[in-house]
């Protein structure tokens, strides 16, 4: 089968790549080693966190991109990013929808006991914009050790409880382990009554985000029926239950509508004739496939997703070994302290307003390939609070340009 667009990547920028290109008619390959950076990161969309909540994201944004022309944003502009993220949000209606609070950044609870700015996130974590001194319970689970919930409520101020849902033979549990647990009825009404019966006059109740991985609300619903409370999620360590139901709702979305997923494999040669890329082969043990396609989306991120590696002088493309921008040399690619700013995490491909890979003297490399996501050079995501805000920007961008 001659494919429209072949996607090379199932992380966020990938996903929405692919949504984009099935929501303008055509025929889409999406292929993957795994869910990329959704099951690392905590999966509210940050945009740009540096953002003030007092400042209208849109108004920061705009300054941003006038003080940083080499960043992805300046490719897709202010009205771009909110076209892409609509897009985005079209995905989850209601109840477990995501959403703003009057467009600007909110602090919301992490799983280390900090607060952390970010722009949308899903219905069931709203409430820890309003987490209160006093006026919030906080809950985990005994045996497992990727929830601080004494930790939270120490740096929080209020309390916390440790609920047992351990069996014999584990003494250890994981998130994948309790968000099945919680999909159970009798477990939910077992859990739901320790909680009310330690209420000391809360109201908001924090629940580590393990609340089902299919109907999140219903679960969210049912415990505060038992309590009384409002319950609302708290992102765990890795790996991420919400990142899951990101990728799990993509996933519907796409086979829906007819894409072909190949989830688990990897790209492992690139056939190129000149400045054209005519198609992939991937490696199905025991044999080998070749796809072709018309256009190719490269969406395989950074360093954790694969997209670029490390030599002992150089950080290479590992597919098309396209021309990698790094704006400092070896011995300054990692600062002096493991919290500075490294530079080499400002690495990535630069790209033309097409989103086409250009080479050092501004050349494109190839005609119908297309370069998204954080494997992109002029930004560093960490630091700015912007890795969903490009996966998703960039993503849908560099589908929408090409069959424009």
């Amino acid at each position: 089968m001659q494919y429209d667009i072949i996607i090379i990547g199932m992380g966020l920028s990938g996903l929405m790549a692919a949504k984009t290109a099935l929501d303008l008619g055509k025929r889409v390959l999406v292929i993957g080693k795994g869910m990329g950076g959704l099951i690392l990161f905590s999966n509210t969309i940050d945009v740009l966190g540096k953002v003030s909540e007092t400042l209208p994201l849109k108004d920061g944004l705009s300054h941003w991109i006038k003080e940083h022309p080499e960043h992805p944003y300046s490719k897709t502009g202010v009205e771009g990013i909110e076209e892409a993220l609509s897009s985005f949000v079209s995905l989850f209606p209601p109840p477990y929808a995501f959403h703003s609070l009057d467009g600007r950044n909110r602090k919301l609870p992490t799983a280390i006991g900090t607060l952390r700015p970010t722009y949308l996130f899903p219905s069931t974590l709203s409430g820890g914009a309003f987490l209160k001194e006093g006026n919030t319970l906080i809950v985990g689970f005994k045996g497992f050790k990727d929830f601080y919930a004494a930790y939270m409520a120490k740096q929080f101020k209020c309390r916390y409880l440790t609920v047992s849902l351990q069996e014999e033979g584990l003494p250890e549990l994981t998130a994948t382990y309790l968000t099945r647990q919680m999909e159970k009825e009798e477990v939910r009404e077992r859990v739901g009554l320790e909680i009310k019966n330690s209420l000391r006059g809360e109201t908001l109740i924090g629940f580590p985000a393990l609340l089902g991985l299919h109907d999140p609300m219903r679960i969210k619903a049912h415990l505060e029926a038992i309590t009384g409370g409002e319950i609302f999620e708290i992102p765990t360590l890795p790996p991420s239950i919400l990142g899951m139901r990101i990728f799990n709702r993509f996933k519907a979305y796409l086979l829906e509508r007819g894409a072909n997923f190949l989830l688990g494999h990897k790209v492992s040669r690139v056939e190129v004739k000149g400045s054209i890329c005519e198609g992939i082969e991937v490696f199905h043990p025991p044999i080998s496939r070749f796809y072709s396609a018309s256009h190719f989306i490269l969406a395989t991120g950074r360093f954790i997703g694969g997209g670029l590696e490390t030599e002992r002088e150089r950080i290479v493309e590992s597919l098309f070994h396209l021309p990698v921008f790094s704006e400092a040399p070896r011995e300054r690619w990692f600062g002096k302290n493991f919290f500075d700013s490294h530079p080499i995490h400002r690495s990535g491909i630069s790209v033309d307003h097409s989103f086409r890979p250009l080479d050092h003297e501004g050349k494109t490399v190839f005609e119908n390939v297309r370069v998204v996501g954080t494997i992109l050079s002029g930004h560093h995501y960490i630091d700015e609070g912007s890795r969903e805000g490009i996966e998703i920007s960039t993503g849908y961008w560099g589908v929408k340009r090409l069959f424009e």
